[in-house]
C-alpha cells in the first residue's frame, strides 16, 4: 500500500509532464510529496543520471517518503539498484497500474485476473533479488521464487475454469437487448455519460461506490475496473449500455492481455460509443484515438463523441473536433455533466444499431432442421420455439440479414 511518493521522470528530447503520472499515483492511494525530472538519454544502470540519482535520494530523505514512483519501464536490475541507493520503495508505471487494479477489482475474475498479473510483475524481481544458488528447485523447493510459479500456474488453472467472460453479453443479447458499450481512455468521462444514458440513473452526490450497484463518477483513473451495465431506453428501444474499463499509455502486452476480458462487452456490442476528453489537445486526442482505434480493431459501428465541451471555447472544440473526424469520423459534441448533445447522441446510437424484423418459420425436426435451429438460437435476438411431432415452429426477431439467411437454409432442407 502506498503512502508517501515522489515522482520521478526521464524524458529524452520533450519537456517533462507529470500530470498523468501524479494522477496514477494519487489514484493508488498515495500522496505526492515532491518530484524529480529529467530530460536526457537513459542511463543503463537507474535511468536517471547520477546528479539527479543523487537529488532524489536526498528528497527521500527530506521528506520522508516511502515510494518513489517512476514514470516509465524499469527492469529488474534497475529496481534493485533504485531502491538501494535511495532507500524507499521503488515502483515503476506498470506496478502503479496494478496497485490501481488491486484496488478496484471487486469480482472473483478481475481479482484472480489482478493477482496473476502482479505476481508475474514481481516474478522477475524476487529473481534478481535472489541468491543464485538458493534457485536450485531440488534443494529449494521452498523458496519465494518457487511459491510465485506454483500460485501462478493455480491461478492460471482456476481463471481456464471460468465461464468465458463474454457469456452474460450474448445472455442479454438473447434476451432482446441492443448492447451499446461505452469505450475510450480512463477519466475522458464514461461513467458520467453512462448515468445520463441509463434508466433509473441520476447524478446524485449520495451515489454508492460498490460497482454492482452503481457507476461512480468520482474523477479518477481507473474507477471502473470492471464492466458496469445498466438498461436504457433509447428511441423506444430496450438497451444495455456498458462502461468499461479506460484505455491508458504505455501498458505492456502481457498486462493488457491479463485483463482482455473487459473488453468483452466491445467485441460483443451492437454499437461502440468511443468518448474523448474535448479538454485536452488536439495532439493528444489524435495520438489516443489511435491506441483506441487500433484496439477495437475493425468493430463496427463506432459512434464518437467529444465529451467535456463546456470546458473549452468554440474555436478550440473546432479544432479538437478535426483529429475525431479523422480518425473515427464526424463526432457527437457533448456534454456529460450539464446533460447537452445527449438528443443528437441519442441519434446517431439508434442510426447505429441494427434494424429488428420479426418472422415465423417452420423447421422440420430433422438432424439438418436441429442444426439450423441451434444456428438460431444464436444469431437471432430473440427466439420462441413450439415443437410439434414433425416438426419446430419459431417466433424470431432478428436482423434482416440473419432472417433471410435463416429463410435460405430452411428452403434448403425442404428441397
Amino acid at each position: 500500500m502506498l503512502q508517501t511518493a515522489i515522482i520521478a521522470q526521464r524524458v529524452t528530447d520533450e519537456e517533462p509532464d507529470t500530470t498523468e503520472i501524479r494522477g496514477l499515483t494519487e489514484s493508488a492511494g498515495a500522496r505526492v510529496v515532491g518530484e524529480v525530472t529529467q530530460c536526457r538519454q537513459a542511463d543503463p544502470g537507474t535511468e536517471l543520471g547520477t546528479g539527479k540519482l543523487q537529488a532524489l535520494s536526498a528528497l527521500v530523505d527530506e521528506t520522508g517518503a516511502d515510494t518513489v514512483v517512476f514514470d516509465g519501464t524499469l527492469t529488474p536490475q534497475q529496481t534493485v539498484t533504485l531502491e538501494n541507493e535511495t532507500g524507499a520503495r521503488v515502483v515503476d508505471r506498470n506496478r502503479l497500474v496494478l496497485e490501481i487494479f488491486a484496488r478496484r477489482a471487486r469480482s472473483p475474475r478481475a481479482q484472480k485476473q489482478v493477482e496473476l498479473a502482479r505476481l508475474r510483475y514481481r516474478l522477475p524481481r524476487v529473481r534478481e533479488r535472489s541468491d543464485g544458488g538458493a534457485l536450485n528447485r531440488y534443494t529449494e523447493s521452498g523458496t519465494r521464487y518457487y511459491d510465485l510459479l506454483d500460485r501462478i500456474d493455480e491461478l492460471g488453472r482456476q481463471l481456464d475454469g471460468l465461464p468465458p467472460a463474454g457469456r452474460a453479453f450474448q445472455e442479454r443479447r438473447d434476451q432482446g437487448f441492443d448492447l451499446v458499450t461505452l469505450a475510450g481512455y480512463t477519466n475522458a468521462g464514461k461513467s458520467t455519460l453512462l448515468r445520463r444514458l441509463a434508466d433509473e440513473m441520476s447524478l446524485s452526490p449520495d451515489t454508492h461506490r460498490d460497482l454492482e450497484a452503481s457507476a461512480t463518477v468520482d474523477d479518477q483513473l481507473f474507477e471502473t475496473l470492471e464492466t458496469t451495465t445498466r438498461r436504457a431506453t433509447i428511441a423506444g428501444r430496450e438497451m444495455l449500455v456498458t462502461d468499461t474499463v479506460g484505455f491508458i499509455d504505455d501498458l505492456p502486452h502481457w498486462l493488457v492481455e491479463s485483463f482482455r476480458g473487459t473488453l468483452s462487452a466491445v467485441e460483443a456490442a451492437d454499437v461502440v460509443v468511443v468518448v474523448v476528453d474535448a479538454a485536452e489537445s488536439a495532439a493528444e486526442i489524435h495520438r489516443k484515438l489511435r491506441t483506441v482505434r487500433d484496439t477495437l480493431d475493425d468493430h463496427p459501428p463506432l459512434v464518437p463523441v467529444l465529451n467535456k465541451v463546456d470546458a473549452v471555447a468554440d474555436d478550440q472544440l473546432a479544432e479538437r473536433s478535426e483529429p475525431v473526424t479523422a480518425v473515427l469520423g464526424d463526432p457527437v459534441p457533448v456534454s456529460a455533466t450539464e446533460g447537452t448533445g445527449l438528443d443528437r447522441l441519442v441519434e446517431r446510437v439508434e442510426a447505429a444499431v441494427p434494424d429488428l424484423d420479426r418472422c415465423r418459420v417452420t423447421i422440420p425436426l430433422t438432424d439438418d432442421g436441429l442444426s439450423t435451429l441451434s444456428w438460431l438460437h444464436d444469431e437471432a435476438v430473440r427466439i420462441d420455439v413450439e415443437y410439434g411431432p414433425e416438426q419446430v415452429t419459431a417466433e424470431l426477431l432478428a436482423e434482416s440479414a440473419t432472417i433471410q439467411k435463416a429463410a435460405a437454409r430452411i428452403e434448403g432442407l425442404s428441397s
